[in-house]
């Protein structure tokens, strides 16, 4: 197998990270989208940040993966303060956009291996070929290498999407609105999907999204997001008896479920 030694070397070195958000604070002009984040997500944990559209969820994430900068505020990984500008050279970070954001020119197998490819992590074109397909394999999608992605359906796309976040072996996913649009057998598919990585991928989760079931379905932790502020983390069963109003009113009205202990 032909590869690059010290490409090759990073790349098997990632493990799951911590990560801790200290009074972050953004504005764009006169709306001040972030105020004050304070948060902790655990090594190898799955965090969904939940709350409804124009909440936040979606900048803050940006700011996770390091492609917007803070007003004043920080966030640190494993200990260390990141810099927006440098944050990929010392921890990989994957995202799952809500759009997918496959190339359309490009097959399943080479939208899969494009971070292997790009990054020149190895050239040997049947391992590979294997990493793409054991990815695929993760996500359920077995025999699709040679697809577009225009003949695929949404979910489908979503899969793809994340098995090519797990081809960059990251010490962090993070998924945007993974479920939006999904009608509810594929929605429970993708969630079905992060559980399982959770079992076989060592990776830290973070889900940003608006659908409750999901939250509650897949979450070790949840947090409230609510007009810019972190109004409340905890276990599913604490969110759902949560005696905070902002949260029984997004909460509780919704649906009931069963929460373990």
């Amino acid at each position: 197998m032909t590869t690059t030694s010290n490409a090759l070397e990073n790349y098997l070195k990632s493990s799951p990270v911590s990560v801790k958000i200290e009074n972050l604070n953004k504005s764009f002009e006169d709306n001040h989208v972030l105020k004050g984040i304070d948060l902790e997500i655990r090594t190898g944990e799955t965090l969904v940040i939940l709350g409804k559209s124009g909440s936040g969820k979606t900048v803050l994430l940006r700011h996770i993966v390091g492609l917007e900068r803070p007003d004043s505020g920080r966030i640190i990984m494993n200990g260390e303060p990141i810099d927006p500008d440098n944050v990929h050279s010392k921890h990989r970070i994957a995202i799952v956009f809500q759009s997918s954001a496959l190339f359309n020119s490009l097959n399943v197998e080479d939208n899969v291996a494009l971070y292997l490819r790009e990054h020149r992590i190895m050239s040997d074109k049947i391992e590979i070929g294997r990493i793409v397909s054991n990815a695929l394999n993760v996500v359920g999608l077995e025999g699709v290498e040679k697809k577009f992605p225009s003949e695929l359906s949404g979910g489908m796309k979503r899969r793809v999407a994340t098995a090519r976040a797990i081809v960059m072996n990251p010490d962090i996913i993070l998924f945007d609105e993974p479920t939006s649009g999904l009608d509810p057998v594929m929605t429970k598919t993708i969630g079905d999907l992060i559980i399982n990585l959770k079992e076989k991928v060592r990776v830290t989760q973070i889900v940003v999204t608006h659908d409750i079931e999901l939250a509650f379905y897949i979450a070790d932790r949840i947090a409230v997001l609510s007009s810019g502020k972190i109004i409340q983390v905890g276990k599913p069963k604490d969110i759902y008896n949560s005696m905070d109003p902002t949260v029984k009113n997004f909460i509780s009205p919704k649906f009931q479920i069963n929460v373990e202990e």
